[in-house]
């Protein structure tokens, strides 16, 4: 078993790869592609994550995850060696293949300590795709008598590993539909106290944070800020409750469309930042939310466009500073 395990971190870094190429598939396969520079700032962040090594123990922190070390510790289990050495020689084993029932005599029991890190949370997508992965790997490793894999069984493993996984994911519905709306008047006044509302709503679930979700992530996998992480909660919350709060308003007819465009995009963006704040809890789904970020944000940039265009048709036009501008000209 030791012997089988020592390049299990190759083939890891090699679905990570996949991941950060083909992650877009599983959960937004029909959204438009982001521009490149957006492209590229994401590419740099998903990069990141994967590569992140808080300790230089050789391990990154999200394979510190999947085998319950501290990505603070090098030595977290007192082996007399990083945790990264201990890996390659098969002393540390994850637990989605300690959990497989496989003949062994050469792997170190690791003690049991409550002050640890657990490994990923079962329900993650971190654990859900490393079990996936660990069991297609240790199949195709036995069936090859212990020897390496090529580089084509890997991708055929990382491919069949992240079809399990999409396989396994359901996409959130909408969080509204038409029917749930709260269809009540038209023209300019009705137009015009909708706007009032809908601006009082966003005002009174406002977040204290000073920047975008995606820059407070960029900070606490760069920078190891930890309370950024509170930040893009706080965030993910104004964004939900805002959405709750506008769902709950009468609807002129004319707003109908946008406004459901526009509550269903603010809680999609609210799910994705919510996954950036379990970066360090579940990597994967932070990975795969962060594919989504760019389309999803167009998508509420596009309803709040869609919602001026309906005021500017009306000939409405509400100058900066007077009840319900905010809203109309966000």
């Amino acid at each position: 078993m030791g012997q089988i395990l020592q390049n299990w971190r190759i083939p890891a870094a090699a679905v990570f790869s996949v991941v950060i190429i083909f992650g877009a598939y599983m959960l937004a396969r029909s959204v438009e592609s982001p521009n490149a520079a957006k492209a590229s700032m994401e590419s740099a962040l998903l990069q990141a994550i994967a590569t992140k090594d808080s300790d230089g123990d050789g391990l990154t922190d999200w394979e510190e995850a999947l085998y319950g070390t501290s990505p603070n510790l090098t030595d977290t289990f007192k082996l007399g060696m990083t945790d990264g050495s201990a890996v390659a020689k098969g002393l540390i084993v994850p637990k989605a293949i300690a959990d497989i029932s496989l003949a062994t005599s050469s792997v170190v029991s690791m003690p049991v300590d409550g002050s640890l890190p657990p490994p990923p949370s079962e329900g993650t997508l971190t654990d859900a795709f490393a079990k996936s992965f660990f069991t297609l790997y240790l199949k195709a490793k036995e069936s090859n008598g212990g020897a390496d894999l090529s580089e084509i069984e890997m991708k055929d493993i990382s491919d069949e590993a992240l079809r399990s996984l999409s396989s396994a994911v359901i996409t959130a519905p909408d969080f509204k539909s038409a029917k749930d709306l709260k269809i009540l008047g038209s023209g300019a006044d009705a137009l015009k106290e909708f706007a009032v509302n809908a601006e009082a709503v966003l005002l009174k679930n406002t977040s204290t944070a000073l920047k975008s979700e995606l820059l407070y992530l960029i900070d606490a996998v760069e920078n190891n800020d930890t309370e950024a992480l509170a930040h893009i909660a706080s965030i993910s919350k104004a964004y939900r409750d805002s959405a709750a709060g506008l769902a709950a308003l009468s609807v002129p007819v004319e707003l109908a469309e946008s406004h459901l465009a526009l509550i269903n995009a603010m809680m999609h963006v609210s799910g994705i930042a919510s996954d950036f704040a379990r970066v360090n809890d579940d990597t994967l789904a932070a990975m795969l939310a962060l594919q989504q970020y760019v389309p999803a944000s167009r998508t509420l940039g596009k309803a709040f466009a869609d919602i001026g265009k309906v005021y500017d048709d009306a000939g409405i036009t509400f100058h900066a500073g007077t009840s319900g501008s905010l809203f109309v000209n966000i």
